[in-house]
């Protein structure tokens, strides 16, 4: 019984995808804004009696915090969405992560309230990460889910645009915040726009989702009763292999990426002292390079399988660390570009095909809880400290050599996961 999609209705299918990369894309600007203004300001506003640089370390160990709960998130989310059904799951991961991010816009700063400052921006942290546990797993299936047969990755790609369009977005609406005020002007108030106005974002969001039927594969799973009543423990028990190198195989594309959203925009500005416009117009290209990259890697996938394309990724992220830094340190822009477009299109292929990837490696009755947690492990081994990890590493050796040789590292780790995988794409024999 495989569960396969039957030919939908492309209406349907329409806002299938609608649902999946809308709300991915509110999902991820929401935890870009967070990353951006811990690059920029919460080291000032929220741990303002630490230095300059020990208070951007504070605040990106906030950022590393969200991603212990994670995994957490995704144990609970993947359980109630294969016992509930993903639809149900996909709105209130939504609801919690838009009430979380308003809740950091509208926190009091340490000059405010003193140390409840802190404590409160790393509570509102852990309920982001606690939404995005979840959230991934849940836009993923419903996209893969409702997929017509052999176009899996097409249709998955939809939940993986959500990242760099949600960065792009995160980063314009700095743009634009940032040209219409001064400098005393943002750090005092201006950066809690952008998180005051996904409250906008979140309502567009819970419209598109609200608007989606229940996945094929899930209704078909009710309708012959073949749910599992303990899916966490089951996939435990069952996919034990499928969770370890599912995991692994994220570890490089988080870690990297990370390094690149979030520790570049402050090694660009404190450490190099590039100019902040400089710096967030060169993030965005690289962002619209991981986006173009998604498509068209999600789509190869399809033709090729999921290996292949994972492999030729997590080689160029390994072989790419060390001149990614030597041409960022040059400080010249047109090299800076090039060293974010190359590493994007590496970036790209190890998370084009995931969806389809992480679904087709997980049976239907407990898919949503192996996907959510080794998604989540992934991140947390990864990203989750990762500009943490950077900035203490540029801090003790005062060389980005030493950033290039952990990106080298973490990249190792996900390949050896990517040479170890099964080829999961039907009809594809495995490498």
């Amino acid at each position: 019984m495989t569960h396969e999609a039957a030919e939908p209705d492309p209406a349907q299918l329409r806002r299938v995808a609608m649902a999946s990369a809308v709300g991915t894309t509110i999902e991820w600007y929401d935890y870009f804004i967070y990353s951006t203004a811990a690059a920029l300001v919460f080291g000032s506003q929220f741990f303002s009696p630490l230095s300059p640089a020990s208070g951007t370390l504070a605040a990106f160990a906030t950022l590393g915090v969200g991603f212990l709960a994670r995994p957490v998130g995704g144990l609970v989310w993947g359980h109630f969405g294969d016992r509930l059904g993903r639809k149900a799951m996909l709105v209130a991961s939504l609801l919690l992560m838009g009430a979380a991010t308003v809740g950091v816009g509208l926190l009091p700063t340490y000059d405010r309230i003193g140390v409840a400052a802190p404590i409160l921006l790393l509570v509102l942290r852990l309920l982001q990460g606690l939404s995005a546990g979840g959230e991934w797993g849940g836009a993923a299936l419903l996209a893969v889910e409702h997929a017509p047969p052999g176009r899996r990755g097409r249709y998955g790609l939809y939940s993986q645009v959500g990242v760099p369009a949600g960065l792009i977005l995160a980063q314009l609406v700095y743009v634009a915040v940032t040209a219409g005020l001064s400098e005393a002007q943002f750090a005092s108030w201006g950066w809690r726009l952008p998180f005051l106005f996904s409250v906008v974002l979140v309502a567009v969001g819970l419209f598109i989702r609200l608007r989606v039927t229940e996945t094929p594969v899930f209704r078909a799973l009710s309708a012959e009763q073949a749910r599992s009543r303990r899916p966490v423990l089951d996939v435990f028990r069952e996919r034990p292999r499928s969770l370890l190198i599912a995991s692994a195989s994220f570890v490089a594309n988080t870690a990297i990426g990370y390094v690149f959203l979030a520790y570049l925009l402050s090694y660009g500005t404190q450490v190099l002292k590039v100019s902040r416009n400089l710096m967030l117009v060169v993030v965005i290209v690289g962002s619209l390079t991981w986006l173009a990259g998604i498509v068209a890697t999600a789509i190869w996938s399809d033709r090729i399988g999921r290996k292949p394309v994972y492999l030729a990724g997590s080689v160029l992220l390994v072989v790419w660390a060390v001149p990614f830094f030597l041409l960022v340190d040059t400080k010249v822009a047109a090299l800076m570009v090039v060293a974010v477009v190359v590493l994007n299109v590496g970036l790209a292929a190890t998370y084009g095909p995931q969806s389809a990837l992480f679904a087709e490696m997980f049976e239907p009755r407990y898919r949503y809880s192996g996907v959510s947690f080794s998604y989540a492990v992934g991140a947390l081994l990864g990203g989750g400290f990762a500009p943490l990890v950077a900035t203490a590493l540029h801090e003790a050796t005062g060389t980005s050599l030493s950033v290039s040789a952990y990106m080298a590292g973490v990249g190792l780790i996900s390949l050896g996961a990517v040479l170890a995988m099964k080829e999961t794409r039907p009809h594809v024999t495995a490498g």
